[in-house]
């Protein structure tokens, strides 16, 4: 999708930074020097978030106010919560990359260093560059990039009760909690849940399902782990369900993501599904699931909807 043009913008834009200051990779000092770059040529403010959904709330609050642009100096969890708030607006949202791995700014072309993206995010805003884009929603909450059920939430969960350690240890956290998960904290004996589709068709032994609004499911260091291509902010949303927890079914599936991924496509054992409008997750009993990185709980029934053109996006 070509980027717009905010014709009807000032010079000078009003901005607020949403800032996560327990993020794995906000600083002081990157703070500091972030909030003056930005100050240099456009009006902003700045405020810090708290709690859990404080970012959505000063999200609204600034687009109701006449804020042009909310920009998140944070993980995926803040960048959600504010989509969350400015989805329906005008006030568009400005990625900046606090977190330990960064998925959406990665994403859409941002460099991972935040004072680099800052230098990005200046030219993006000087140029007025923009794009209303398509997000997923799951009950209600809308995602920037993908919900994950079953296995893939449980480790999330995982790696959120030892949350004190995402800013040093990063990655090898991920992996560790992955194999725990694997060997202690999630049910391989049966499927979890079926799927649901728009065509009548059911997926009705799903360990692991990952709904994507965009490609990559997530990073490895500086490795991209496609799960499905096909996946943009301009397209339907993407669904690839994992049918064994076999482990030599299951590991060389999950590992061909970081090539090509061919194997994780054809698969016996792997439903791939691209551009769709909706879908429904029933569980064999509660499952858990996760929004863009963040573990939400278990549900029983999660319905996927895919609503294009609901956000704008600074975009570099």
């Amino acid at each position: 999708m070509a980027a717009a043009t905010w014709g009807n913008f000032a010079a000078i834009v009003r901005l607020l930074l949403l800032v996560n200051a327990k993020a794995s990779s906000v600083t002081p000092r990157g703070r500091v020097v972030i909030g003056k770059a930005l100050s240099a040529d456009h009006d902003v403010t700045v405020a810090e978030t708290s709690r859990r959904g404080h970012a959505t709330r000063l999200a609204q609050g600034a687009a109701a106010s006449g804020v042009e642009v909310v920009a998140v100096l944070g993980g995926d969890g803040t960048l959600n919560e504010a989509a969350n708030g400015l989805a329906g607006t005008s006030c568009a949202l400005a990625p900046l990359p606090g977190g330990s791995t960064n998925v959406f700014a990665r994403t859409i072309g941002l460099p991972n260093d935040p004072i680099e993206a800052t230098g990005v995010l200046l030219d993006a805003l000087a140029r007025r560059s923009i794009r209303r884009v398509g997000l997923g929603s799951v009950n209600g909450r809308y995602y920037l990039f993908h919900t994950g059920v079953g296995f893939d939430a449980a480790v999330v969960e995982q790696v959120e009760r030892r949350s004190g350690l995402k800013r040093y240890a990063g990655h090898p956290l991920f992996v560790y909690a992955a194999l725990d998960t694997w060997t202690r904290h999630f049910d391989r004996s049966r499927p979890r849940f079926a799927v649901h589709h728009a065509d009548g068709s059911v997926v009705d032994d799903g360990y692991l399902s990952i709904v994507l609004n965009t490609n990559p499911y997530t990073y490895l260091g500086n490795r991209p782990l496609d799960l499905a291509p096909e996946a943009t902010l301009d397209r339907g949303l993407a669904a690839v369900t994992v049918r064994t927890m076999a482990f030599t079914r299951f590991v060389p599936v999950i590992a061909s993501a970081l090539g090509q991924g061919r194997l994780l496509r054809r698969s016996r054992w792997v439903d791939h599904r691209t551009d769709l409008a909706s879908l429904t997750i029933e569980a064999y009993g509660p499952v858990p699931y996760q929004v863009d990185g963040d573990h939400l709980g278990d549900a029983e029934l999660l319905e996927f909807r895919h609503d294009p053109e609901v956000l704008d996006l600074v975009v570099p």
